[in-house]
Parts: structure tokens; sequence; C-alpha cells
């Protein structure tokens, strides 16, 4: 809206000059597109063009210079509009970062342009010590992600949007070079409009907007790992829009999982990420969030996944179809300087019997669940009331079993039934800017896990 505002704003003043020197009313007509605009532009131009021949005209047929210098004066404004407008439906003065379309603001920008390039992109960097357990778990310094968004607005009805990021600063060891997504949108009315290419599930808070500066924590909620697994994206086609001013949907049908990643970790390892993806099975995923105009700052909704994930999979000359569902449901509560967050999923497997015997990487769970609550609370405005600085302590808890049901015949294992305590504060010194401290307190029935504290920033641009 800020860039609207603008540009706006410069066709006033433009108007302002027009009338000074008698321009027609024609050229000044309300344009409906970036396309009438640019050729009230053009049009505005060769006015111009014929007002300066006048002027020269002017200077040579008179010898008084008063009416020829306002002449010139006002010429001079309006060029001076005119080339300001053509600036403005370029190139915005200030990047307005809000969430469009399911993205996280950083990823948004490309909707805020008036046409061709945009580049964006945002990093996190972070230490880690772990209290115990320094055999396997090693005190560490990360360069966590380094993203690049890139995206081209073709025309007011088509653009191309995507991410490119390097985990951990290298392809080597762990690090990876991966595109998150890369798809085109097709933009027809409020109401329907569909998208192609490498998606985002539209799934839970982290999946679709997981820039730093939009959650709690230097680690991602570990719900959102294991049970619900961001970054978590397919290759697939479909439609999103508003049902109302304040309902919005996603629906995709997208690649399936491939269930020989399948594991007692949960179904992390079955994502296919658009690298040569196996299509012979396939799954839906739909989204609904509610914003209710009468509470501000809350939002509700949910979505599910289903799909078959067997891939042609055959185990003991019998074929897997191994369908998978998840659900989840979500509430998120902004309010002045409180914000409230709460989640919950549960997932199913068919034929985890099978998969169990047959793959080798576990017990495969039929059913597994997880949920998180979290608030926090920028404490800054009560004390220094004219800061534009954002300070806020937080409390997350956090409960996942990827074992929560087992096939007939299989035994538990209560290490991956866990439950986790984080607390920390986050600290904002401009709104791109974020640095963050916290310490998990992680729990299971089987086994111990070491506790972390860790202290990182993040960005955004």
């Amino acid at each position: 809206m800020q860039l609207i505002s603008k540009r706006w704003s410069a066709c006033g003043m433009l108007t302002v000059a027009l009338s000074l020197v008698a321009i027609e009313a024609s050229a000044l007509d309300k344009p409906k597109t970036m396309e009438d605009m640019w050729r009230i532009i053009e049009a505005q131009q060769q006015q111009l063009d014929e007002m300066k021949k006048k002027l020269e005209a002017s200077a040579e047929k008179t010898s008084d210079n008063k009416p020829v210098q306002q002449l010139t004066r006002k010429t001079e404004v309006l060029s001076q509009e005119v080339e300001k407008l053509r600036t403005n439906l370029v190139i915005p003065e200030e990047t307005k970062y809000k969430s469009m379309y399911g993205l996280g603001p950083a990823a948004s920008k490309v909707y805020q342009i008036g046409k061709g390039l945009s580049i964006g992109g945002y990093g996190e960097a972070r230490y880690q010590h772990y209290t115990a357990d320094k055999k396997s778990k090693v005190n560490n310094a990360d360069m966590v992600r380094m993203v690049l968004y890139t995206g081209y607005k073709f025309s007011d009805r088509i653009l191309f949007n995507s991410e490119l990021e390097v985990e951990h600063a290298s392809t080597g060891a762990e690090g990876s070079v991966s595109v998150e997504f890369a798809a085109i949108d097709f933009f027809m009315n409020r109401y329907v409009n569909a998208r192609a290419g490498m998606l985002l599930m539209p799934m839970g808070f982290i999946n679709t907007i997981h820039e730093p500066l939009f959650y709690f924590g230097n680690n991602r909620p570990m719900v959102e790992r294991v049970i619900i697994p961001a970054t978590w994206r397919e290759m697939g086609a479909g439609l999103f829009g508003q049902v109302t001013d304040d309902v919005s949907y996603t629906t995709y049908a997208v690649n399936g999982l491939e269930a020989e990643g399948f594991s007692s970790d949960g179904i992390r390892g079955a994502r296919q990420s658009g690298s040569e993806a196996k299509a012979e099975d396939f799954a839906w995923v739909g989204r609904l969030d509610y914003t209710p105009k009468q509470l501000n700052g809350l939002s509700l909704g949910g979505s599910a996944y289903v799909g078959q994930s067997g891939q042609n999979l055959t185990l003991a000359g019998q074929s897997i179809n191994a369908l998978t569902q998840l659900y989840e449901g979500h509430i998120q509560w902004k309010y002045r300087g409180l914000e409230f967050r709460a989640l919950g999923s549960w997932g199913h497997i068919n034929d985890a019997a099978v998969l169990s015997q047959g793959l080798g990487n576990g017990v495969i769970g039929q059913d597994n669940y997880g949920w998180y609550t979290e608030l926090g609370y920028d404490v800054l405005p009560l004390i220094f009331p004219d800061s534009t600085h954002y300070l806020a302590p937080f409390y997350r808890y956090e409960r996942y079993d990827t074992l929560a049901g087992i096939p007939s015949g299989f035994l538990d294992d209560p290490s991956k039934d866990r439950w986790i305590h984080q607390f920390g504060v986050q600290y904002k010194p401009i709104a791109n800017v974020v640095i963050k401290a916290d310490y998990r307190d992680f729990h299971s029935n089987g086994g111990s896990i070491p506790d972390d504290f860790n202290l990182g920033l993040g960005f955004i641009f």
C-alpha cells in the first residue's frame, strides 16, 4: 500500500504541474493497469517535448523575458515530475516487508514491484554449546543458512519467484546448495489464482515462512522439523486465493513422498525435494486460514496432506501403497507487544508393518504426533515508550513422538517420545536484524538428550 500511495502521490503532483500548463485532461484518466500508466507517461513526454518547442519559439519572437521565464519554470517542473513518476514505477523508494500469498516477508518482495527483477534474501548464524555428552555432540559455530530470493515480474498477471539456499556455508560434509522453491504465479482474480513449479507445502507456520526474524529461538521448532518436515517442498501445481476478505486458501497436487525414506524418526527422509522426484504416486495438500477483522492480530487455520508414497515399491512380494496422511491445526495472536502461537499435528502411515520389516530403517510408526505452544512479549515499550527497538523474552513447550502408534509385533522405542522446554530472548535493533539467545531443556522417555545453549543472529533484505 505504501508503494501505491507513493505512486499516486507522484501522480497528484504531476496533475498540479499539468494544470499549470493547461495540458488536456484526457491524459489524466485513472489508469487501470501498469501498462496504462506507462502509456500516460509516454503521452505526457510527447506533450512536454511540444512545450519545449513552443518555449524556444516564444524566446525567438518576444523581447519580454518574463513570460518566457515562467514557461521555462513550469516546463522544468513538469519534466521533473514525469521523471519522478517514471522512477517510482520501477524502483520503490522503500520496501515494506510483509507476508503475501503464503510466503515470508523477504520472499514477497517481487509482489510489490511494478515490473522486472526483484532480489531479496536472508541469513542466519549460530553458536551452539552443549551442556553434556561431549563425545557425540560437539560445540559448534555455524553459518546455518544463506538464502537468495530472486523473482521476476513479467506483467501484472504473471511472475516468477524462487529461493536458493546454501546450508552450512559449503557443499561439503553436511552442507548443501538447494532450490527451496521455484514457481510461476498466474493471477486471475482475488478468488482464484494458479501456481506451478517447486512448491512449499502449505503446512504449519515455519514451512512457508521460515525467515529468522519471524520465529522465536535460534532453532526452528522441532515439531515443525520432525512431524511437519520443514522445509518441505515438492513438484506440483495448484490454486490459491481469497474465499472472503478474511478467509484464504491454498491447494496443490504434488508428487508423493518416497516410502523408502521412512524411518523411526518419521517421514522427513521421504521428502523428494524436486530432485528427479519419483512421480508414480501423487498427493494432495490444502490449507485454509481465517483472520477475523473483529480480533486484530488473530489468525487460525489448518492444513492436510494425503497421498500414496509407495512409488512402485515392492517388499516381500507385496506392492506397497503406503498411504500417508498428515493434518495440522494452528492459531496465532499478535496484540501490541504480545505474540502467541500454538500448533498441533497428527500423522498416519499405512503398511507400517511391511515397511518396518522390509526397509531396515527401524520401526516405522503407523501414527505420529506433535504439538507446541509459545509465548513472547516485547517489553521495551513498557520501559521506553518511544523506542523503535524490539526486545522480547519468550518461552516454548514442545511434545512429539514419531512412534505414537507402532504396528503389531514390533517393539516401541520410548526415546522417540520427547518434550522440550525452551526459553530465551530476541532483540531487534532494526526491523531487518535480530539477535537471539536461548536455552533448550530436552527430555525423553528413554535415554538422555543433551541440553544446549544457542546464541545467534539473523537478517533479511
